[in-house]
């Protein structure tokens, strides 16, 4: 009989259920269940809808029930930086509002009236993102204080999730260093920061690593489900579950885990927190095994995931990529302008970028497309000389994973312009990495390599020369 892991994998535009098990040494998905996501606007807020969402986890585990595949255990991934504060009753404060959303305007002059950028860096390694939790923390510390005085805890996006079904409230390790709160020396809380800026020490919980088991679920969720079953930490930041999903067996590898954003960079022993990192915008987030991932946030996809709501009808995500790779275009924008970030329309703010720099400017979802992913694979190279410049070592190949591992177009035009060969898959990088750390938690699998050994075995990648 087959022994099943559910992996709820929730990005900032979709969530999913995958189920796995192994056959014949090969990991086996099946997804079961699929929901959308999105901000969505309350009293001037982006917010994302918790209560909404939470219903939808729990749809995804009454379906395993009826398919007769009731999970051994559950865990659930999401983005990073955002949080939920709880009151002294464990019932949410406010909103969880999305990091896209504009009330950190200004919070990083407040936070360096405090400790300088500089400073800052050395102390945590973890780049400057205007989204960033120590950002998000001083906003609701000056607009809303009441609600940080009302707190008794606060957890990162998934480990509220964890809260609800299991009732335990804990944080986890590589959703935790995306704030910029961490010490990459202790891979602790930095408490010492944390009392400097202001912040109630006693609403961060003590640090759990991927693979700890919280315990089951609550009796009312078990009601609901109409089963019961183990509720373990995943690296819960989506891109450290990806990351574990990578398909290789060297220790220097470089990756993107290709998404709504594009994380490209290395996995280092130990966190690189020079001057030099940090002008090339560089990060050290937590990783599984307290394996830095050492990389660039890049746009990313949520550019092309943008335009197609604006101008690409009932098109795929495939057929735009192709229709990209017909054109004829050759202008580039600057992929991490902060412009991009959530403008009023994607398509007029790449068609603006255009005409103000001087390029021809993309009247077609073809030519939108193409400035996209001509703009992404220029921004790859640049990023990749950077880590090869800091770190003293050259690469011949890299890893993509996750959802744009499937864009021939874009893999295609990231081998030519890095000069690197592209091993591009799997799609499902997150989901894997998600239950690949529940069953190393369950003995399945004996640890990080014999994964990645069975990631490769199962689901294997296809081949782009440079």
């Amino acid at each position: 009989m087959n022994q099943y892991y559910l992996a709820i994998d929730i990005g900032a535009s979709s969530g999913r259920h995958i189920l796995a098990h192994m056959e014949d040494g090969k990991m086996i998905l099946e997804e079961v269940h699929r929901f959308p996501n999105g901000m969505v606007e309350v009293n001037g807020e982006f917010v994302w809808d918790t209560e909404a969402l939470f219903a939808e986890i729990k749809a995804g585990l009454k379906k395993c029930k009826e398919l007769g595949k009731v999970p051994v255990s559950v865990g659930v991934d999401t983005w990073g930086v955002d949080f939920a504060l709880l009151d002294k009753e464990g019932k949410l404060i406010g909103n969880v509002v999305a990091y896209r959303d504009s009330r950190t305007k200004g919070m990083d002059d407040e936070v360096y009236k405090i400790i300088s950028e500089e400073d800052l860096y050395a102390r945590t390694g973890i780049q400057k993102q205007m989204y960033n939790t120590i950002y998000q923390l001083m906003a609701v510390k000056v607009k809303k204080p009441e609600e940080l005085a009302q707190a008794q805890t606060m957890l990162m996006t998934p480990d509220y999730f964890h809260y609800l079904l299991s009732g335990k409230a804990a944080e986890e390790y590589t959703i935790a260093t995306t704030g910029q709160l961490v010490s990459p020396v202790t891979k602790d809380w930095d408490m010492e920061l944390i009392e400097k800026l202001g912040y109630p020490k006693h609403i961060f919980q003590k640090l759990m690593t991927p693979g700890t088991v919280l315990g089951y679920l609550t009796p009312q969720v078990q009601e609901e489900v109409g089963f019961n079953c183990k509720v373990v930490l995943p690296a819960a930041h989506d891109t450290a579950s990806a990351v574990l999903a990578v398909p290789t067996s060297s220790e220097d590898t470089l990756y993107i885990s290709s998404g709504t954003w594009s994380l490209l960079g290395i996995e280092l022993k130990e966190a690189n927190c020079s001057q030099r990192s940090k002008e090339c915008n560089l990060t050290n987030e937590g990783g599984y095994d307290y394996r830095f991932r050492y990389l660039k946030n890049i746009m990313g996809l949520w550019m092309i995931q943008s335009v197609k709501k604006e101008i690409g009808g009932s098109l795929g995500y495939g057929e735009i990529c192709d229709m990209a790779s017909r054109s004829t275009i050759t202008s580039i924008v600057d992929c991490n302008d902060d412009r991009f970030m959530a403008p009023k329309n994607m398509t007029e703010e790449i068609q603006a970028a255009c005409r103000e720099s001087g390029q021809q400017v993309p009247e077609t979802l073809a030519d939108v497309a193409a400035v996209v992913y001509n703009s992404l694979a220029k921004c790859y190279a640049a990023t990749t000389k950077e880590i090869e410049e800091i770190i003293g070592k050259k690469f011949d190949r890299i890893h993509i994973v996750g959802g744009g591992s499937n864009a021939d177009y874009l893999n295609r035009l990231t081998a030519r312009e890095t000069g690197l060969t592209v091993y591009a898959g799997p799609g499902e990088g997150t989901a894997i990495g998600n239950v690949a750390a529940q069953m190393i938690a369950d003995g399945v699998l004996k640890d990080i390599w014999d994964a990645r050994a069975c990631v490769f075995r199962s689901f294997g990648v296809v081949e782009y020369p440079a």
